[in-house]
């Protein structure tokens, strides 16, 4: 069962600072408090509740997986029988370190993961053990050829366009502005 937390109340400093940290966890918090116009210990509190919130799931490196022998990087739609076998194909698919990401889709699947190994013959593998699960009935893999684009950043729209959804609290600074403008 997932945890649903309540939305996060953000403004625009703190899409600013999660922009920032997207583009180098790194960087020192004097440097992002210099950009956004806070004290480092003001960041370091409005960072602590992005992680409270969820809104910061984790820090990692991102590592080029090439040089680092897993050359082979693969989709596999993944067909699961039966709904109640859901969650199981889940936490068993969770085990199986090869697999980057797993989402449960609509469409000719039910499952689209993505896998990275060494070669072919580890992806071969890799495929009988995923088929060997509770429930799965039908694989389709699709190889990647190359990878023209790929992103882990999130796309933080620091401009405020007419007509975009902005977070609440954004949108009640808003209302307050526009209520004692009248």
């Amino acid at each position: 069962m997932r945890v649903q937390r309540p939305d996060p109340e953000l403004d625009t400093t703190d899409l600013q600072i999660l922009d920032l940290l997207q583009e180098s966890c790194k960087r020192p918090l004097a440097a992002i408090g210099e950009k956004v116009g806070l004290s480092a210990p003001a960041v370091m509190e409005r960072v602590h509740k992005l992680e409270e919130a969820g809104v910061i799931r984790s820090y990692v490196a991102l590592l080029d997986a090439r040089l680092l022998g897993m050359d082979v990087t693969a989709f596999i739609g993944v067909c699961v029988a039966h709904p109640k076998l859901i969650g199981t194909f889940e936490r068993e698919v969770a085990l199986i370190e090869s697999v980057l990401e797993c989402h449960h889709v609509t469409g000719a699947h039910t499952f689209l993961l993505k896998v990275r190994t060494e070669n072919t013959e580890s992806l071969e593998d890799l495929i009988d053990r995923v088929r060997s699960l509770e429930g799965v009935t039908r694989t389709e893999t699709n190889v990647v050829l190359s990878t023209p684009t790929e992103r882990t950043r999130i796309a933080l729209d620091l401009d405020e366009p007419e007509g975009r959804q902005r977070p609440r609290r954004i949108l009640r600074e808003r209302a307050g502005r526009t209520k004692s403008a009248e």
